[in-house]
């Protein structure tokens, strides 16, 4: 009898080596792959679907402090970061206004978007797509599953890597989405009035309402006249609360706080941050924090 357990042991062990090994076997001749990403959000991502693939590097484009990318231009120190990637990795929406200049200087880049499949929200004014979708709990999940895909259709040598680490993080992405939607239950169709235009995607998810927008150019003060119409919106709608971001300068959420007495609380759209596989879910698990003490008051 034991030695039959030992014998069932030992072949279970066989199987098993035999199904690894030639993962990582095929994996080691595969070639070595240069992922870039365009920014923060998009970087922890690819970090995730990448993580521990051998021969797989991935390197962010913009400085960790960028933050969202408006108005970025491209510099030659980001040229040249592209110059020795086979992958480009964006988050797409229009957030990359730059894309355009990469691709006419490097024609044989692959580009990989991941905002495929996104029910996109019009941004305000002329302004196009709101690209923020990284935001929304639910979109990330979708966008790793893409980025996910694409690699596997790109290097086939190492799916299975692929395929283990996306459905690894989007079970933990997952796991978040229920916690968020469980917590905020309770606040559907709270008006809020955040700093820029970085959460509406969120607040679609989470159904709150965002009523008013601090900074309605991005990193461009609002003048007296936009600041006088948030406070009427705010006394209107007898909000205590408004959130600022930590990327971005709070004189004129201080400013209104003061006319109005509402307090300030601080959002993060998950821009910029540590270079941990669990960044983004541990910044999102700060907002869940601040949005219930925000809406407790």
């Amino acid at each position: 009898m034991f030695g039959r357990r030992v014998s069932a042991l030992i072949f279970s062990i066989s199987l098993m080596i035999c199904y690894f090994v030639p993962i990582r076997a095929y994996a080691s001749r595969a070639k070595d792959i240069n992922i870039v990403t365009s920014f923060y959000p998009v970087y922890i991502m690819a970090k995730n679907v990448a993580r521990d693939v051998p021969g797989v590097s991935v390197r962010n484009l913009t400085p960790a402090l960028t933050g969202c990318l408006h108005d970025y231009t491209v510099t030659s120190d980001d040229m040249k970061k592209l110059a020795g990637a086979q992958l480009f990795v964006v988050n797409g929406a229009g957030m990359e206004s730059f894309l355009d200049k990469i691709i006419a200087q490097h024609p044989d880049l692959r580009i990989i978007q991941l905002s495929e499949g996104i029910s996109l929200i019009k941004g305000k004014g002329n302004s196009g797509d709101n690209p923020h979708v990284w935001v929304s709990v639910s979109n990330a999940i979708i966008q790793v599953k893409n980025l996910g895909k694409a690699m596997e259709e790109f290097d086939p040598l190492r799916k299975e890597l692929y395929a283990k680490n996306t459905a690894d993080y989007a079970a933990k992405l997952e796991g978040l989405r229920r916690k968020m939607h469980s917590e905020l239950a309770a606040y559907k169709g709270r008006p809020m009035v955040t700093f820029h235009e970085a959460f509406p995607y969120f607040a679609r998810e989470f159904d709150l309402n965002i009523v008013a927008v601090v900074e309605r150019e991005p990193a461009s003060e609002p003048s007296a006249r936009e600041l006088a119409d948030t406070v009427e919106i705010i006394r209107r709608n007898d909000i205590a609360a408004l959130f600022s971001e930590p990327q971005y300068s709070a004189s004129a959420a201080r400013a209104i706080a003061e006319e109005t007495g509402a307090k300030i609380y601080v959002l993060d759209p998950a821009v910029t941050g540590p270079d941990d596989y669990d960044a983004y879910i541990n910044i999102m698990e700060n907002n869940l924090v601040v949005l219930k003490k925000a809406f407790a008051q």
